[in-house]
């Protein structure tokens, strides 16, 4: 836990007190290395300056927005990234997932789910490798290797954020056989996730367009209505 709590976060939120407060509070928690900022602009600078493990995202910013922010952001980093915001409405909440967030919290919230919901993301993304190697499989000209989160395809790679890593390890665990949706989001989320099915929805969109050919018409990550997906492994 010690090793959590030194990683690096940035902090942006375009309210002063919003910012001092969560930064004050996760610093009674015990992190440390919390950097601020105030605009888009700010944020993307303190990102390749100090090189945050972890960012902490209002969406309503005055020079733009954090979706747009992440966007950016995506383009250099795969840092994880937890909104939190006052826009609560399905499709804020779903957009930002779809842009690739981790999480989603709305304002006003409390303090501890906060530190729960970060803590749980530091921990998927930055505890210790496992000894036993991930395996690497393929799914028709792409190459999936679970061990380093990344898709290969020809010349080039994809990364896996923390989310789609999560989802394809439990569905190739049960490859070729039906993985409920709630089995989904109880891996990925916890028992009491709010709005799971939606939000699984999305991982699911996203990680279809990084191992399907035609992620409309997948081949391999097929949905089995009314239970949940099922991912088809040549060979197994």
């Amino acid at each position: 836990m010690d090793d959590i709590k030194n990683k690096k976060l940035l902090l942006v939120d375009d309210e002063r007190e919003i910012r001092n407060m969560v930064d004050g509070f996760l610093r009674k928690e015990g992190f440390t290395r919390i950097y601020q900022a105030s605009d888009c602009a700010d944020a993307l600078e303190v990102c390749r300056s100090e090189q945050p493990d972890a960012a902490i995202l209002d969406v309503m910013l005055p020079d733009g927005d954090g979706f747009a922010l992440l966007s950016s952001l995506r383009q250099f980093s795969n840092i994880p990234v937890l909104f939190l915001t006052a826009k609560g409405e399905d499709e804020d909440r779903l957009l930002g997932l779809g842009l690739g967030a981790d999480d989603y919290i709305v304002k006003p919230f409390l303090p501890r789910e906060l530190l729960l919901r970060l803590t749980a993301i530091l921990r998927r993304v930055y505890s210790p490798p496992q000894q036993e190697r991930r395996p690497v499989f393929r799914l028709g000209d792409r190459t999936v290797d679970l061990d380093s989160g990344v898709v290969q395809y020809r010349d080039s790679e994809c990364a896996l954020t923390a989310k789609e890593h999560t989802l394809l390890s439990k569905l190739y665990d049960h490859r070729n056989r039906i993985v409920t949706s709630d089995a989904l989001c109880q891996t990925a989320w916890g028992v009491n996730y709010y709005g799971c099915e939606n939000t699984l929805m999305v991982h699911i969109r996203r990680i279809r367009e990084k191992i399907e050919n035609r992620p409309s018409h997948p081949e391999y990550l097929q949905t089995v209505r009314g239970l949940g997906y099922k991912l088809l492994v040549q060979g197994d």
